[in-house]
């Protein structure tokens, strides 16, 4: 799989990498515009062929990141990087430097700091408190920016400078669809309401996900439908124990969607088995079309 496809250089909570064997076949072998709305770290956008795609996230720091990454020339983002690890001695054992980086990266909001920072925080996550201030705490004798994250990010920015990307931050509900033909595709990875974590709560300065959420997604999948847009949707029914009943619920109303079961690294079945493991997570990919066909 890692000669087949570009790896994210940000680790981002959810993130699809492992399984684009499994989704990516599943999309339409044509389409012209791509649109991955809850794009996180861009592991399904940048390994799509569309002729166009849009990258989009409220996210605005993250967004802003990817602006910046595309724009520059490799050989600049990567001595930018370079010089800001010497200039604060950046390294596995280095908080302090670290946390000097974290200040002047909350007044200045220099996305290429950003980028720095998570290559050093704590399992180089991204996290950002109520004032929008970036708090991932350092990555002690765990994380820095090492050949493995340089080799993702350089193909990485390789792909970005290849393909014609859109970038954009906004929430779901404030996208703009009404361009979209049925040659297209949105694909929506959003937060999974029943395997939430505390970077979706709405209490670090961007908007949370919640049962309200979930719906208004749905609606607007539905929405897609009916002008004959193409959408595929990742999302978990069943998750240790938990039951997502809205989305079990759309699934029903809507018999004419396809539910297309995929395994990874949990203990994985279709949920109608009845021997599956109580525990298991049951993450889906559903589709408004046939495998590799119009709706």
């Amino acid at each position: 799989m890692k000669d087949i496809f570009i790896k994210s250089p940000l680790n981002y909570i959810g993130g699809k990498y492992k399984i684009l064997s499994q989704i990516i076949p599943l999309f339409p072998k044509k389409i012209d515009t791509f649109v991955d709305l809850f794009a996180g770290g861009c592991n399904v956008a940048i390994n799509v062929e569309a002729k166009k795609i849009y990258v989009n996230d409220n996210l605005t720091y993250l967004i802003e990141t990817y602006k910046v990454l595309n724009k520059k020339a490799l050989k600049t983002t990567l001595a930018y990087i370079e010089t800001r690890i010497k200039e604060f001695q950046l390294s596995l054992t280095n908080a302090r430097g670290y946390n000097k980086l974290r200040q002047i990266y909350n007044k200045e909001k220099n996305p290429l700091d950003l980028f720095v920072l998570i290559a050093f925080s704590f399992n180089h996550q991204i996290r950002f408190n109520n004032k929008h201030e970036f708090n991932n705490p350092f990555g002690k004798n765990r994380s820095s920016f090492n050949e493995n994250m340089k080799k993702n990010l350089i193909n990485f920015i390789k792909k970005l400078k290849e393909k014609h990307f859109m970038f954009t931050d906004l929430s779901f509900e404030q996208f703009d669809f009404r361009f979209l033909t049925n040659n297209d595709l949105v694909y929506c990875d959003p937060p999974y309401l029943i395997t939430l974590g505390t970077y979706n709560d709405g209490k670090r300065g961007f908007k949370g996900w919640n049962r309200l959420e979930e719906k208004l997604l749905y609606e607007t999948l539905d929405k897609l439908n009916e002008k004959r847009v193409r959408f595929a949707l990742s999302n978990v029914i069943e998750h240790k124990g938990k039951s997502n009943d809205i989305l079990k619920e759309w699934l029903k109303t809507n018999p004419s969607y396809s539910i297309n079961y995929l395994n990874n690294h949990y203990s994985n079945s279709n949920y109608h088995t009845k021997n599956r493991d109580k525990n298991s997570s049951i993450e889906v990919l559903i589709t408004n079309y046939k495998q590799n066909t119009q709706i």
